[in-house]
């Protein structure tokens, strides 16, 4: 064999498979290039743009109804729901987002978060528990047990110690009623009509001895120099009085009795009495000046620093760092019973929300024929080559088919 005829055998499997090769690769680079149309005077070429650049928005859509249907369907958004939203998970994104809020509040310098909180704090006590104390003061039962408790558990067993009723006694003594105090007293006391009905009792109900004293002096005589000595020796008369009160034990008898005082002395009925009486004074007060009281306390307390003093204390607790995970667990098991009940519903109201056919649509048509080529065959590379290769082993085959009929001829 000659080397022509060596040659007219071995073209055809060469050029088949040249050809095989080359035109799968065009038209694999002709799904996305050109990028652009290509004119001739006026006339567009055909198969300019590519296949898919011409076609890119139709694709669009026909990629979001696939994912939706198939891929993204109500089912699967639920399944994956599920997923995302297991207890473990929910609570370490909950620890999460407390401490990056504990974080926020401690990086605030412009104090904002004390300033909200200041701002809730007087809301609440200056304008919403006034009318709710109005609403619940109406009531019959208002305050009754709370009341009641205070009475029977601090009231009722309340007892002066021996120091605490020393110095009540002092201030008695000292403050509430001096020797001047008691000079005025008398004073008040000792006028000319209380003087004659004193001593015109006095005459008309002794006897024996006291009654010839009685009708021989009287008490007017008497009484009237002694108020008169009030009246003019004011600094002797606060002395006789002082020492009147040292002779005769005043303080110490005060303090015993003030030490014997109490409640559980009393009679039943007028301990019940009192009780009663506490509590409808308690709730008649409320009634009337509670809500008056609360807001002009809450005028006269500046909220900023509440705030910021409770803010601190929340920065330096460690029972509050230690309950984030406590909250956390407790919140995650709280949407974990609702997920349940109500998962369906929400994934429903979501998708419409979300949009997302709309936004691979939106996304497919935004991305260039240069980055989708670059991503298809980023995914298919290997895929695509083969179908390349493939045509050139088919060319080389249907080369060595034709070589076949050439010997067979």
């Amino acid at each position: 064999m000659d080397s022509f005829n060596l040659w007219l055998l071995l073209t055809p499997p060469i050029a088949g498979g040249i050809i095989g090769y080359f035109t799968n690769d065009l038209a694999i680079k002709m799904l996305f290039r050109p990028y652009k149309p290509i004119y001739i005077g006026k006339r567009q070429l055909p198969f300019t743009p590519g296949l898919i650049p011409h076609n890119q928005e139709r694709l669009a859509q026909r990629i979001s109804d696939t994912i939706m249907g198939s891929l993204l369907t109500p089912t699967e958004l639920q399944r994956l729901t599920k997923r995302l939203l297991q207890p473990q998970r929910v609570q370490a994104a909950l620890v999460w987002l407390l401490n990056l809020a504990m974080d926020r509040v401690e990086l605030d310098k412009e104090q904002k978060t004390a300033k909200i909180l200041a701002a809730i704090l007087h809301d609440l006590f200056g304008e919403s528990l006034p009318r709710l104390l109005k609403v619940f003061a109406r009531r019959e039962d208002f305050l009754e047990a709370q009341l009641n408790q205070i009475f029977d558990q601090i009231l009722l067993e309340f007892q002066l110690n021996d120091q605490q009723a020393g110095q009540l006694a002092d201030w008695i003594l000292q403050v509430a009623l001096p020797p001047d105090v008691l000079r005025v007293v008398a004073i008040d006391l000792l006028t000319d009509r209380n003087i004659q009905v004193i001593d015109e009792g006095f005459r008309e109900k002794t006897s024996g001895t006291y009654w010839i004293v009685a009708n021989l002096f009287g008490l007017r005589n008497t009484l009237t120099r002694l108020r008169t000595y009030c009246l003019d020796e004011k600094e002797a008369t606060n002395a006789r009085i002082e020492e009147i009160l040292i002779a005769l034990g005043t303080r110490d008898r005060l303090r015993i009795w003030l030490q014997r005082l109490s409640l559980q002395n009393l009679p039943v009925s007028t301990v019940r009495q009192l009780r009663k009486t506490m509590r409808d004074a308690v709730r008649d007060y409320v009634q009337e000046k509670g809500a008056d009281f609360i807001q002009g306390l809450s005028q006269s307390i500046d909220w900023e620093k509440v705030a910021m003093l409770i803010l601190n204390r929340l920065r330096e607790s460690a029972i509050m760092t230690t309950s984030l995970e406590l909250i956390s667990e407790e919140l995650s098991l709280i949407l974990e019973r609702y997920l349940e009940e109500d998962l369906e519903k929400v994934v429903a109201n979501i998708i419409p929300i979300l949009s997302i056919d709309e936004v691979i649509v939106e996304r497919v048509k935004s991305t260039s024929p240069e980055d989708m080529e670059i991503a298809i065959q980023a995914i298919v590379k290997s895929e695509l080559q083969a179908i390349v290769n493939l045509g050139g082993v088919l060319g080389v085959i249907v080369g060595l088919i034709q070589t076949v009929f050439l010997l067979l001829r």
